[in-house]
């Protein structure tokens, strides 16, 4: 059996309807959920050290989806604290218990903010790479991968770290959303020299992809991965290829990124400008190499199912 937390989520939703194909499925959430094929408990909340008694009975992976989420406008006081309460603390109370009922891996959705905001052109993020998260959300992350690989080490279980860049899928919201909304409006969007950047995201059917072969491949064992659909695209290219997907034309007007950058910046948007400008690529070479995994999904495939499902 495979226990899911954050069923109810973005990404944890998706995977408790893919997984259960394949196996018979336990899913922690917060509010009460019901389905002939998936088992739900409720009640599910990190933030609290609770004890989740027979969770674990007959389970052997864990998928840990759940977590506090980059927050756009953050209003707490003490963000990094938010963060660690649940990201941290909250993990590894649930890492502690599932070890101690006897689970044997521990696969933790983590991101590609461990490693940091941004790349060189050709010069991908790697596994290996020397961690270097810098908001609290990032930092959380890391401190959580600390902390489960001295916990699974100590209690003898296995620990899966998965680092996605932005996902996409049914359902995305925020910036991804908002390049699909602005494509779908068919006006001149100001991008047009935006063609010289490159970034990694992942589809949501690639991902669930990903885990399910983390879930039973034997060399997938106390490793770390990087995600991706092994396409990097320029924004330009991004807003072309939604285009294509959605059955829109699409013109993309030649802006200096320079005052496009300027612009963000005056109305408080500078993060918005690195995400739309910036580079940030994962290698995944060692998913081909150690797991023999690759993309099932292409981008325009997946983007298209995306689209016409929203």
């Amino acid at each position: 059996m495979v226990l899911i937390t954050g069923a109810s989520g973005f990404v944890g939703g998706a995977l408790a309807q893919y997984l259960r194909q394949f196996y018979s499925v336990r899913a922690l959430v917060r509010r009460p959920h019901s389905s002939s094929s998936i088992e739900y408990i409720s009640g599910f909340d990190l933030s609290r050290e609770i004890d989740l008694g027979d969770a674990f009975a007959g389970v052997e992976v864990v998928v840990h989806c759940a977590a506090r989420v980059h927050v756009m406008n953050e209003t707490a006081l003490d963000p990094l604290e938010e963060f660690r309460q649940i990201n941290v603390l909250g993990t590894i109370n649930l890492a502690t218990q599932a070890a101690q009922s006897g689970v044997k891996r521990f696969i933790y959705l983590s991101s590609v903010k461990v490693n940091g905001e941004s790349t060189k052109i050709g010069k991908p993020f790697r596994p290996e790479d020397a961690p270097n998260p810098s908001d609290p959300y990032g930092i959380s992350k890391f401190e959580a991968e600390l902390a489960l690989k001295d916990l699974a080490v100590k209690m003898g279980m296995e620990l899966v770290i998965i680092r996605p860049p932005l996902v996409y899928g049914h359902g995305v919201k925020a910036n991804f959303a908002a390049l699909i909304r602005l494509v779908s409006l068919g006006v001149p969007l100001p991008f047009g020299l935006a063609n010289q950047n490159r970034r990694s995201f992942v589809a949501m059917d690639n991902l669930l992809s990903f885990i399910k072969v983390c879930i039973g491949h034997p060399k997938a064992a106390n490793q770390t991965f990087l995600i991706s659909d092994g396409q990097d695209l320029s924004t330009a290219s991004l807003l072309k290829e939604i285009g294509l997907a959605s059955n829109k034309s699409i013109q993309l007007i030649p802006i200096p990124i320079s005052l496009m950058k300027s612009f963000l910046k005056i109305v408080g948007k500078a993060t918005v400008a690195e995400r739309l400008f910036g580079n940030l690529q994962v290698d995944i070479s060692k998913c081909y190499e150690l797991l023999e995994w690759t993309p099932p999904v292409k981008v325009h495939q997946a983007l298209k199912q995306a689209i016409s499902e929203a």
